[in-house]
């Protein structure tokens, strides 16, 4: 066989590797924006890192989740979320006026500032809604819930998880939770 041959019979051997489909514990990393049903942007990777996450370890929203399953690479879908599919529906029972004792802080407790709660359900984090003398009125749902969300995505990378990712929950290496 001379050089020419040998050199053309590489390609015959070259194979294409599969595709990788986004499936329980593989990492995914995306582009996204996410906007509300008026259009109004709340958060994008526009710009900044991506977005990584451990398929099927309950990091991600439950929906977008599902959106994502079986995808890969160089994929680009629009999904609208109802909010039982995303943060769920508001609750107003999570709305309660507690008395400004319950902070252990000595600064000023303010409109906006969230806590960590205790409760019979386990940690909680709650947003101060409003503040009237002794009385502080706190919200536990999430500040997204009762919303329709749209997420604007672009897979950039699927690949297979570590066994310390794994056992972790969520992925490790540049932009995510390092140990």
């Amino acid at each position: 066989m001379g050089k020419a041959a040998a050199r053309d019979a590489i390609f015959l051997f070259h194979a294409e590797l599969p595709i990788m489909e986004i499936a329980r514990h593989k990492v995914v990393t995306i582009d996204y924006t996410l906007t509300d049903h008026a259009g109004t942007v709340i958060d994008s990777t526009d710009g900044g890192d991506p977005f990584s996450y451990l398929h099927g370890a309950g990091t991600a929203i439950p929906g977008l989740e599902n959106a994502l399953d079986g995808k890969a690479a160089g994929e680009a879908l629009s999904v609208q979320l109802s909010p039982e599919r995303a943060y769920g529906e508001r609750n107003e029972a999570l709305v309660q006026v507690v008395s400004r004792e319950q902070f252990e802080s000595d600064s000023e407790v303010e409109v906006g500032m969230q806590f960590q709660a205790t409760t019979e359900a386990g940690p909680r984090l709650v947003t101060v809604v409003k503040v009237v003398g002794e009385e502080v009125t706190v919200d536990g749902n999430h500040p997204l819930a009762g919303v329709t969300l749209k997420f604007d995505v672009n897979v950039r990378d699927v690949r297979d998880a570590t066994a310390e990712e794994v056992s972790h929950g969520h992925p490790h290496g540049p932009g995510t939770h390092g140990h």
